[in-house]
């Protein structure tokens, strides 16, 4: 590695391909990287179309979650691409075919070439890991996914484009300033100074300076006005889109799928004797692999998965930050769940190293994720590198049907507007007159999702509900404390997403597709599909508002005198605890065993593959209330995203079908 950049005789930089190095495009056909990958196809940019180069490759292809089991970085390269299957699902990518294969002298390849969104999905900084320890020192494609390109930033990962790559094929030198100048001053020394923890010592050293944005005062957005207000050194600053800033955090977390690689990356940077300067602002949480070696296809990493569990009880003792493990195999719940119902406050900025930690937004806090090094580097400083991104606002208006939930207008908003990339690398606003007919639950749906739009975060406005249902879980604080706090965006503000009008009254029952999320279609137009599997949890749909549907449907089938259909299995999963103790004190397992329902203990579970309601067999359909479905992330079978109203009503009729109020009850006859 490292044979990408030159220093010329003048001190200047440039990028210049290594004649011994390979460049490897990543093609929807299959067979063409397989054929680059035994060393009998090479590839010119010149001679290649941009559409027929793969979309959509999201972190679960790039390091399942197997993979991700391994905390450090040379392990995960070993199987770089291990989530890239054909149809018959086999491997495209061996191990360690991306660093060249088994002998440690072959040419590997320096730059990795694909199409839009690369980097879609989960926030795991293993994806570009992988590639970067593999050798490769360039990342080609037309857009990447924001938490995505973050991490390549960190990492010190150059990003470029189709014209520069066919100008480097070439022979051209091209200089350094061109790939970073696009970027702010502060990113662009980062990425020269070859990633986050070497320009932190730079900067610790006070040989890199970064000054706050002097942006005039300005109309801002909900997202600016909290960035504007976290900035370390600065009193009543303002900000716009594309301005650098170091920012304070005011708290955040990690779970047993991370933690080690920032314990890892912390001890080896600082020492073994690293402290944090505020621990009780940050916490560890054991709820993703809680089930894992229940999973067949999981149970030979039973040892990696305990490694990562003891790894993250070692970083909590050492660091003394709070502590959600579980308490005699049962967790307190998922991270982003227990996170909204204990700490996430309004106006807050907070940081966790899990994409669906923007899930905090429907409390009015500006909240996403970010990979494990910018993490370790956030817990360790107190503050942490911020571009303010543009904006996008929808404003709601009108009700829901009663056949719809938050989760239909967000499938639906993916459809729409993400396909597109209105949303791409954008804080995402929700507000207007019908917000208010969502619930907090149903707010939270909104946020959790933003990032399957690719947007930055997701956030909502704050109102009296806000404010009533943060003080019923905060001891000692009241709704006016909460309504003090409410950040709303300035009259005037500047979105570069546009402002959008949703008129709730139009949404109808939808389902995103097998194979991505933004693969929408409504259930009126969907045609027969019936179903195996039908699963109501996950931090989307494990919420109190979300076991309120499932027991509305199921109690409404039981009163007719029927069942979950044969031959399909249907599964709860709590959100958290607290979850768990209002559907009890609600009468909801009664009726979830009437119903044949199976009930999971708080956790992530098959949302990531590691629980419970995984598919088993390629011809399985499984309708689920979980928040993606890649292609191999939830089984081996077909999955549909589906509202908790209509993996309900699914699970009774035994095909894929929407709710409608009293489609179950009985006609009274004449």
């Amino acid at each position: 590695m490292g044979s990408l950049i030159h220093t010329r005789d003048d001190g200047s930089r440039v990028v210049r391909l290594d004649p011994s190095k390979r460049v490897l495009f990543l093609t929807k056909d299959l067979e063409k990287i397989r054929l680059q990958l035994r060393g009998e196809l090479d590839l010119a940019m010149a001679d290649v179309e941009p559409e027929t180069l793969l979309d959509d490759i999201n972190t679960d292809v790039m390091t399942p979650a197997w993979v991700c089991f391994r905390h450090k970085p040379e392990d995960i390269a070993l199987d770089g691409y291990a989530g890239l299957v054909d149809p018959n699902g086999e491997r495209v990518f061996g191990t360690r075919s991306l660093m060249g294969g088994d002998d440690p002298n072959s040419n590997g390849f320096q730059v990795i070439v694909s199409g839009q969104r690369k980097g879609t999905g989960s926030s795991r900084e293993t994806a570009p890991q992988a590639e970067k320890w593999s050798g490769i020192e360039l990342v080609i494609a037309s857009s990447f996914a924001p938490i995505h390109a973050r991490n390549n930033i960190n990492l010190g990962q150059l990003m470029g484009t189709y014209k520069q790559l066919e100008r480097l094929q070439k022979g051209e030198e091209i200089p350094l300033e061109e790939f970073t100048g696009k970027f702010d001053p502060v990113t662009r020394s980062l990425l020269e100074a070859g990633g986050l923890f070497a320009f932190a010592a730079k900067y610790a050293a006070g040989e890199i300076d970064v000054s706050q944005p002097e942006t005039e005062k300005c109309p801002m957005t909900m997202g600016e006005k909290i960035i504007a207000s976290h900035l370390v050194g600065v009193e009543n600053g303002s900000v716009k889109p594309g301005d650098p800033c170091l920012v304070k955090v005011d708290g955040g977390y990690s779970h047993e799928f991370t933690t080690a690689q920032v314990h890892y990356f912390l001890a080896a940077e600082y020492g073994d004797d690293y402290k944090l300067p505020n621990p009780s602002k940050f916490a560890v949480f054991e709820d993703h692999l809680l089930y894992a070696t229940g999973v067949a296809k999981m149970a030979p990493f039973t040892a990696d998965i305990q490694t990562l569990r003891d790894m993250q009880g070692e970083f909590q003792r050492h660091t003394g930050v709070r502590d959600y493990s579980a308490v005699d195999g049962v967790s307190p719940g998922i991270c982003h769940q227990i996170a909204r119902e204990e700490f996430v406050d309004p106006g807050e900025f907070i940081q966790a190293t899990d994409s669906h930690t923007c899930m905090g937004g429907g409390s009015n806090a500006l909240t996403y994720g970010v990979g494990a090094t910018e993490y370790a580097g956030l817990i360790y400083s107190g503050f942490t590198f911020v571009q303010v991104p543009e904006s996008i606002r929808f404003e709601l208006t009108g009700e829901l049907a009663g056949s719809c939930t938050a989760k239909d207008v967000i499938l639906h908003i993916l459809e729409t507007f993400a396909v597109r990339e209105d949303t791409l690398d954008r804080v995402m606003e929700f507000g207007g007159p019908g917000l208010a007919s969502l619930d907090m639950d149903e707010r939270a749906t909104l946020c959790n999702m933003a990032t399957e739009c690719t947007g930055k975060s997701g956030i909502c406005e704050g109102d009296r509900q806000t404010a009533e249902w943060l003080a019923e879980r905060r001891e000692g604080k009241t709704a006016e404390d909460f309504e003090a706090m409410f950040v709303a965006p300035d009259p005037g503000a500047k979105y570069d997403g546009g402002v959008h009008t949703i008129d709730l009254t139009a949404i109808e029952p939808m389902v995103a597709k097998p194979g991505d999320p933004t693969y929408g279609e409504t259930i009126a137009k969907l045609g027969e599909v019936s179903i195996d599997i039908a699963y109501g949890g996950s931090c989307t749909a494990g919420k109190e508002r979300d076991f309120d549907y499932y027991a509305l449907v199921l109690n409404e089938a039981l009163e007719a005198g029927r069942k979950i259909a044969d031959g399909v299995t249907m599964y709860v999963q709590y959100g958290s605890l607290a979850v768990r103790e209002y559907a009890r004190q609600k009468g909801y397992l009664e009726i979830f065993k009437k119903a044949g329902v199976q009930i999971i203990e708080p956790g992530c579970g098959a949302c990531i593959g590691c629980g419970p309601g995984v598919s088993e067999q390629s011809e399985q359909v499984t309708v689920s209330a979980i928040n993606r479905n890649f292609s191999g992330r939830s089984g081996p079978g077909k999955l549909y995203l589906a509202s908790p109203l209509t993996v309900a009503a699914s699970a009774i009729e035994g095909r894929i079908a929407s709710y409608e109020p009293g489609m179950f009850r009985v006609p009274v006859s004449n």
